[in-house]
């Protein structure tokens, strides 16, 4: 054997990550949350600016932030009293990719005309 079912395993792991990234974002609030983090740039937004944005209960939001970060999504850092958010860049582009290279690899899709 050369190394079908460790390729099987890579494969399923990512899969699993990719499942659960898109599982978090499949909720309308975290959908958002992620939106307003993607736009927002590597400077993130603080927590509070967030709440104000959303209109969600303090509780709620860290609800919605922490399921992000477990999927990876995100990230969460205290500056001082404030408690920072940003998208994880890098994990983005990879689910992007995973789509790409994996659900639409045997795909007779026109080609890329750069057109986005």
């Amino acid at each position: 054997m050369t190394g079908g079912p460790a390729r099987h395993t890579a494969v399923s792991m990512k899969l699993e990550t990719a499942a659960s990234q898109l599982e978090a974002l499949g909720n309308p609030v975290r959908l958002r949350l992620y939106r307003l983090l993607v736009r927002a740039g590597d400077e993130g937004l603080p927590v509070g600016r967030l709440q104000e944005k959303l209109g969600l209960p303090a509780s709620t939001l860290s609800h919605h932030c922490k399921r992000l970060d477990e999927a990876g999504l995100m990230t969460r850092e205290r500056q001082g009293t404030t408690l920072l958010c940003r998208a994880h860049y890098p994990a983005m582009r990879a689910l992007i990719g995973f789509l790409d290279d994996e659900c639409c690899a045997d795909s007779s899709r026109p080609a890329d005309d750069g057109k986005r």
